[in-house]
């Protein structure tokens, strides 16, 4: 029975087993196959431990291996051999026989290794016959040969003295590595030795043929590639590492392949000074694509530089003030080229390197982003991204996030399709199962990069991609423990606008943004997109999160980035479809918004409040919400009403259309004094919140409001008589003071008010007006006098001798004159020349209508008389003298202020008169207490407040509410 048994054996045909279905390392068919990134196939158990005892690279390829884990096992592989086995149980019922081992000697790591690596692969018939056919008998002869040669090449390298021996030793040496074909463990054994690293080394310190210094190097790498042994002799001596980097900063470009193999550390490659030389072997492609090259190495010389430059960019050079890499390199179109070249690099060590270059690229000059757009093909990174670990995957995110910031809409849509479908696998997917796993301060940047490629489509109703983009964005807004996470959120919902500079600079902030019409649309159309993605989620929980950033702000950037995001998105809301979240919206945000545009820190950020509140104004229920506050709105846009056009409009707005609505200027007495005792009160002056009054008695005295009640902080008596005029110089903070006692005092304004000047007029002064080098005034008869400071009153001129002037003003050496007979003139001082605005009266004495009061604002020219004629208020133009509007009061006019929205008129019955200076309508009155005559008026810098001084000696202010 044994015999027949015996027989049924020999007679079986010998089954093939298919080669790629063995394990290159234990020669056994796979139970566990795992396809690593570099397409090699292995048992689990068995890279598992080749990975367990240090090794980082490929055992076949010897490219370095990314993250920690293995992935899944190949399971289309595990069928295939399963249903081989099912067609071949003859073969199945065993497993095959593993090929004899190859001689090994104890100095090679395989002999100490569990599995054998053979090269190559397993023949695809497993032999049965014990006896050595006649081809192996050969085969072990000229092994046998070469490894007498290589020994006698390896001791001539590591004794001999003559350097043209050791040169060709190393020649011969290189031959015989590339002549071993399956025996490269015993060449890699009798190299691998100290003796033999320090005999490559001499000849790269003392040869100077080119030739046998690249294959010295080669020889090296290759050892240094297989054996970390290697490695530890190599940078055991840091001379031989300096030989390497002086070699490479010369041109021997395949030393940088060895030095990547050693693995320096950043701070040690900054030492080093090699970046010029890096980015020099990068610029010029590291000569990987010379076909008559030596040698070829196993990392390529631009591959090993692209991945040294990026660690010395990243991680290097971190305390030092200097940067280890020239802007200027960093920003070359033909480095930027070859470096995108690098994203579809074979190792994916080299295309994660080269994303992080590429950041850096961006961050020194965000013009580059066209160049890497146009010059880069995305398919091999975007397949690389679910093979590399989290940190480099939130590396490529990042930079293709960075990417999208282009200044063309329609260019930015093409980049998103391709980073959609030029990858092998869903990106979409990825990119959500990424977002799901990563790290708060990444989400955000990963959610906007998905959210970016659902809105390439019409936004759907149900889109899980969109609802969790969107929530974590939500999410990370209210995480106030993660700032950084709040921050990215805030800025990647702003920049949701899709509206970028040509550098890549975020425009939403900008008013001045100016495309070509199509993509004006194109801009449209996505900012449309993006922002009903946003406010439809959990119906605009967006606004509430915003909200929140904008109330507790600890940082000043996630305050405006909150302020720009929730104004864009408020803007957005009447472009959108009823997406029912306005009112939402107002609820969460208007609150903050009034509080932002009553006291921002910032001219830009009420700016940004005023338009996000001019879209609340769009409906009634806004409208009447917003008018809730209505004090703290008024004065801003008051203020900002000079500089914008938005500001105006909302204050018409609030007023139906009417700007002399009552409830637009109603004034609220704010203090009163009564300085009786000192006489009339005769001048009143304003400067910087304090407030000046000269006194019939000669009394000057400085007021600070508070509370309900005018508090007296300086009071000065040096006039001899009435104080008959106050003028303020801004420009040097001095107050002069006109006196019937024939002086002019200059007072020092700066710390406490005193007097520092004396200038004796000759004559009383009624009206006085100054300038840095003069001033001027009217003395009790005809005429004006000029008085220069450089000569302490000493020759004043006299001009217009032929009239009474009682009032005046002086702006740019013209000085302008309201004159007893109701006349009104312009003196050009430099020239003495006379302009005539309005010819005077040629009534008896006494019937004449004197103009009492004057004022410059801008170009226009107030003047203030009786009604005679209907109007007691000309409103003249002081370029051309034309008569420009009336104010029809019927008051007479004793004093008159402008400010930039109202004109104010005192009168002899102690009526104040108020009216809109652009429609020149009445909008109210004061009432003076006591009722005397108001002598004089002064406005605030901001036209909120007015104070009066009548001849009963009483003060008092009122301000806007």
């Amino acid at each position: 029975m044994g015999g027949d048994c015996g027989g049924d054996v020999a007679r079986r045909p010998v089954v093939a087993t298919p080669k790629d279905f063995v394990c290159p390392i234990t020669s056994q068919v796979f139970d566990d196959p795992v396809t690593l990134e570099t397409g090699q196939t292995y048992e689990r158990r068995a890279i598992q431990e080749w990975l367990d005892r240090g090794n980082a690279t490929c055992p076949i390829t010897r490219h370095r291996l990314h993250g920690a884990h293995l992935p899944s096992t190949n399971y289309v592989l595990k069928r295939l051999i399963a249903a081989w086995r099912d067609q071949n149980p003859a073969a199945s019922s065993s497993a095959p026989t593993p090929p004899p081992p190859a001689t090994t000697t104890m100095d090679s790591p395989a002999a100490a290794a569990p599995f054998k690596i053979s090269s190559p692969s397993p023949d695809a018939t497993v032999s049965q016959a014990s006896a050595p056919s006649p081809t192996s008998v050969i085969a072990q002869a000229s092994l046998d040969s070469a490894v007498g040669e290589l020994r006698a090449a390896v001791s001539c390298l590591c004794t001999s003295e003559e350097l043209a021996d050791s040169e060709r030793s190393v020649l011969r040496i290189e031959r015989l590595w590339r002549e071993a074909a399956g025996a490269e463990h015993v060449v890699l054994a009798a190299l691998a030795k100290p003796a033999v690293i320090n005999g490559f080394v001499e000849i790269l310190f003392n040869s100077v043929s080119a030739q046998v210094l690249q294959v010295a190097v080669f020889l090296l790498a290759e050892l240094a590639s297989r054996d970390d042994a290697v490695v530890q002799t190599l940078t055991r001596v840091d001379s031989d590492v300096d030989c390497l980097v002086a070699l490479f900063k010369k041109g021997l470009v395949e030393a940088v392949s060895l030095i990547h193999l050693l693995s320096p550390s950043p701070e040690q490659l900054v030492e080093m000074d090699m970046a010029d030389a890096l980015v020099a072997t990068i610029r010029r492609g590291g000569g990987d694509d010379d076909g008559g090259a030596v040698v070829k190495m196993c990392v390529k010389p631009k591959a090993a530089s692209v991945i040294l430059l990026s660690q010395i960019l990243v991680d290097g050079g971190r305390d030092s003030s200097s940067p280890a890499v020239p802007r200027s390199a960093l920003v070359s179109e033909r480095f930027i080229r070859s470096v995108a070249a690098s994203l579809e690099a074979e190792q994916v060590e080299e295309r994660v390197a080269a994303v992080r270059i590429l950041l850096r690229c961006v961050a020194e000059d965000g013009h580059c982003r066209s160049s890497i757009v146009e010059n880069s093909a995305l398919a091999a990174i975007l397949d690389a991204f679910h093979v590399v670990g989290d940190a480099d995957k939130f590396d490529i995110v990042r930079l293709l996030a960075e990417l999208l910031k282009l200044k063309r809409r329609s260019a930015a849509d093409r980049l998103l399709r391709t980073i959609k479908e030029a990858s092998s696998f869903s990106m979409m997917h990825t990119l959500l199962v990424y977002l799901q796993s990563t790290a708060p301060e990444q989400s955000p940047v990963v959610a906007g990069l998905l959210l970016q490629l659902d809105l390439l489509v019409e936004p759907r109703k149900i889109s899980m991609y969109r609802e969790e983009a969107v929530d974590s964005l939500i999410q990370c807004l209210k995480n106030s423990d993660y700032p950084r996470s709040q921050l990215l959120a805030a800025e990647t919902i702003m920049n949701l606008s899709g509206k970028f500079s040509s550098s890549g600079r975020p425009l939403s902030r900008s008013s001045l943004l100016k495309l070509a019409r199509e993509e004006e649309k194109a801009a449209a159309e996505w900012e449309r997109k993006a922002a009903y993605a946003l406010v439809s989620h959990e119906f605009g929980l967006v606004f509430e999160a915003l909200s929140g950033c904008l109330a507790a702000a600890k940082s000043g950037e996630l305050f405006t980035a909150s302020l720009v995001s929730a104004a864009w998105l408020v803007r957005m809301l009447p472009l959108l479809p009823d997406t029912g979240v306005l009112g939402a919206a107002r609820v969460c945000l208007l609150r903050q918004l009034v509080l932002v545009l009553r006291s921002g820190k910032h001219g830009s950020d009420r700016a940004f409040a005023m338009v996000a509140l001019r879209s609340f104004m769009n409906d009634r229920e806004g409208m009447h919400e917003i008018t809730t506050y209505i004090k703290d709105v008024l004065r801003t846009l008051r203020e900002l009403k000079k500089s914008s056009g938005l500001a105006f409009e909302m204050l018409k707005l609030l007023s139906d259309g009417q700007e002399s609505s009552i409830d637009m200027w109603n004034h609220k007495e704010l203090n009163h004094a009564d300085c009786s005792s000192n006489g009339e009160v005769t001048s009143i002056a304003y400067f910087k919140g304090y407030i000046f009054s000269g006194h019939s008695d000669g009394t000057l005295k400085v007021w600070e409001r508070s509370e309900n009640i005018l508090r007296l902080v300086h009071e000065s008596q040096e006039h001899k008589k009435a104080i008959t005029s106050l003028a303020v110089l801004h420009s040097e903070e001095k107050l002069f003071s006109g006196s019937l006692d024939r002086t002019i005092r200059v007072w020092q304004l700066r710390d406490a008010l005193r007097c520092v000047e004396v200038h004796d007029a000759k004559d009383p002064v009624q009206s006085l007006a100054v300038a840095a080098a003069m001033a001027c005034f009217a003395p009790q008869g005809s005429g004006v006098k000029v008085l220069s400071w450089n000569n302490g009153g000493g020759g004043a001129k006299v001009l217009n001798a032929s009239k009474v002037v009682r009032s005046m003003a002086l702006v740019h050496g013209k000085l302008f004159c309201g004159c007893n007979d109701g006349g009104v003139q312009e003196i050009d001082l430099a020239s003495g020349t006379i302009g005539v605005i309005q010819q005077g009266s040629k009534r008896i004495i006494g019937k004449a209508s004197p103009i009492y009061s004057l004022h410059l604002h801008g170009d226009l020219l107030y003047t203030g008389s009786t009604s005679l004629d209907g109007a007691s208020v000309k409103i003249w133009s002081s370029s051309n003298y034309s008569l420009v509007g009336t104010i029809p009061s019927s008051v007479e006019v004793r004093s008159l202020v402008v400010s930039s929205d109202l004109v104010y008129l005192g009168s002899r019955n102690g009526v104040v008169e108020i009216w809109s200076r652009e429609k020149l309508t009445r909008i109210g009155a004061l009432q003076a207490g006591g009722g005397g005559r108001v002598q004089c008026m002064a406005v605030d810098a901001d036209g909120d407040v007015i104070v009066v001084g009548t001849s009963d000696g009483r003060i008092q202010a009122w301000g806007l509410t």
